[in-house]
């Protein structure tokens, strides 16, 4: 099946995620959300079967978030829990990690959130400075994380720190599962001007201990074990902005068609329509990379996913950015009132430009490994 057409499965399965956001709406309640969607196996169907997931990709995955997203109503643990840290259990976890982790994932009574943003490190993961080091059997991590989201939700967190490689001394990425209540492991909740539903945190890991089966896969595995969990995220954070962008052209179309001035639609009088217009298309050709991307994890090319999924990335944060902006310019004094709630998406949107990656190191990667320049850095 060629990336750019969906299969029937996918497409009735858009329709029916969209039925369920057009039911909860704006104004959700995201635990019952939530809930119904476990129910209804939308929060593991990237998860494999055998785990109790549906057997997708994160194609179909992020056609859930999308559509959520399009409805007013997304999840963004979504990209945290079943996408990035059930991806990478599903990839590289042992068996009893997968009976452990997958099937509540799936069904919605267990969630994970993920820990590698560091006060110091920005969106360098090659200077992470959490460590983890041996001791006996078990391994003790120190360091700290900051903007994590839904830690307080959370059973576990997925935590990025770095061992040292016994043969040249180099620190390496490993990736752990840390229980929210083990001893030294403290959270904060951080004061955000963004009023989102998912709250973020500090997260403070002192002497915490854990047994031997805390890691993740491989501790050689390194980068590949990391990046099969960032590539999901970036993808899945391009669904998001692309459903948020879609909400939002769709409440300024709504309107523009309704509000009449001067005796016609404002929507009949082009300097409204057309910048919707381009709004609409930008986040189709956004759609289009997030779906190449999608297809080419899915398929096991890391490397080429890799590109693409920072490209799609950087594509629907910018579409989301300006099709909110054009939302609320469409409405004017009204787009800025509580009663159409889009006011508050301008903050929203703006996550999407910064997070999980900032849109200048996207355009770092593209510039050295798509187009071969030199680093800056």
């Amino acid at each position: 099946m060629s990336p750019l057409i969906e299969s029937e499965e996918q497409k009735a399965l858009r329709a029916a995620v969209a039925t369920l956001g057009t039911r909860h709406g704006r104004n959700h309640d995201p635990v019952e959300l939530w809930s119904e969607a476990a129910k209804l196996g939308y929060l593991g169907v990237n998860l494999p079967e055998a785990h109790g997931g549906g057997g997708g990709g994160i194609a179909d995955l992020s056609i859930v978030l999308e559509e959520l997203g399009a409805a007013g109503c997304p999840l963004l643990m979504l990209v945290v829990s079943p996408a990035i840290c059930g991806t990478v259990i599903a990839r590289f976890g042992t068996e009893e990690q997968k009976q452990t982790w997958l099937p509540g994932i799936a069904e919605g009574t267990r969630i994970m959130a993920f820990g590698i943003t560091e006060p110091d490190a920005g969106s360098n993961s090659h200077r992470i400075t959490t460590t983890a080091r041996r001791d006996g059997d078990d391994w003790i991590l120190n360091g700290r994380k900051v903007f994590i989201s839904g830690v307080d939700i959370a059973d576990a967190t997925l935590i990025v720190g770095r061992t040292e490689d016994a043969r040249t001394g180099n620190l390496k990425p490993c990736l752990f599962i840390v229980p929210r209540d083990a001893p030294g492991f403290e959270r904060r909740q951080i004061d955000m001007e963004l009023t989102g539903r998912e709250k973020q945190f500090e997260l403070t890991l002192d002497d915490v201990r854990l047994p031997a089966d805390a890691l993740v896969g491989d501790e050689d595995a390194g980068l590949l074990q990391l990046f099969a969990g960032l590539n999901p995220e970036r993808i899945m954070t391009a669904a998001f902005a692309i459903g948020l962008g879609r909400y939002a052209v769709s409440r300024a179309v709504e309107y523009a068609r309704d509000r009449t001035v001067w005796r016609q639609p404002i929507g009949a009088h082009q300097a409204i329509a057309h910048p919707l217009a381009q709004a609409h298309i930008d986040l189709e050709l956004a759609r289009l990379m997030m779906q190449k991307a999608a297809f080419l994890y899915d398929s096991g090319d890391d490397t080429a996913a890799g590109e693409a999924a920072n490209m799609a990335k950087y594509a629907a944060g910018e579409a989301c950015v300006k099709a909110v902006d054009q939302a609320v310019h469409t409405l004017g004094g009204n787009g800025l009132t509580r009663e159409f709630g889009l006011a508050s998406l301008i903050t929203v949107a703006r996550v999407s430009r910064i997070a999980p990656v900032s849109r200048e190191m996207i355009l770092n990667y593209v510039s050295h490994q798509s187009l071969g320049l030199p680093k800056s850095y």
